[in-house]
């Protein structure tokens, strides 16, 4: 991999670089009735980043496919994948696409960008820990990365819940998105 010093850090060349799916997963968490936290994943999902020259004016997007949602509770999904969550008939990809970066220290870089949800599109802002670069034992250049944000469900539409007798909600306001993942250089 062609890499180059950045202050400090040794980053990947400027160009475009597609996240491996097989090396990148996507997951998050919501509280269930005031007391736990219930965790899951979205297992169909591409994406991309382009590493700009100056790398605080790189961008990225990410289309993930509404329909792949895995908590292991089949009837849990089936009801996340219906109408009173994403609805995946009408709506089948949640997206993220940057806008900008607004600031970075060390490794880790706070990236802000469009998420859309049953076509509702809110600006979040993501934290991104740069990881590394390398190259795998088939030569294959690879970099990696861990992000997290979080942000209210109901901003988007997932206003659906119900009251507990004792007080509280089934499904908590927030979400927590983390994202580990490797990217390669696009084809």
């Amino acid at each position: 991999m062609t890499t180059r010093t950045w202050e400090s850090l040794t980053i990947p060349a400027a160009g475009t670089y597609t996240i491996d799916t097989a090396h990148t997963s996507i997951g998050f968490v919501v509280k269930h009735m005031m007391v736990s936290k219930v965790r899951g994943s979205f297992g169909g999902f591409t994406g991309s980043v382009t590493i700009a020259d100056n790398p605080l004016e790189s961008t990225a997007e990410l289309t993930i496919q509404a329909e792949t949602i895995n908590t292991g509770a089949p009837d849990r999904d089936g009801h996340l994948r219906s109408g009173d969550f994403l609805d995946v008939e009408k709506y089948p990809q949640l997206t993220f696409k940057s806008t900008r970066v607004t600031a970075h220290s060390g490794d880790e870089f706070t990236v802000v960008g469009d998420l859309t949800i049953r076509d509702v599109t809110r600006e979040v802002e993501l934290t991104v820990e740069y990881g590394g670069a390398g190259t795998n034992p088939w030569g294959q250049a690879v970099w990696g990365f861990s992000i997290s944000t979080e942000f209210d469900r109901e901003d988007f539409g997932l206003t659906w819940n119900q009251t507990l007798e004792t007080g509280g909600v089934l499904v908590g306001k927030k979400v927590k998105i983390e994202i580990e993942g490797e990217a390669n250089p696009a084809a």
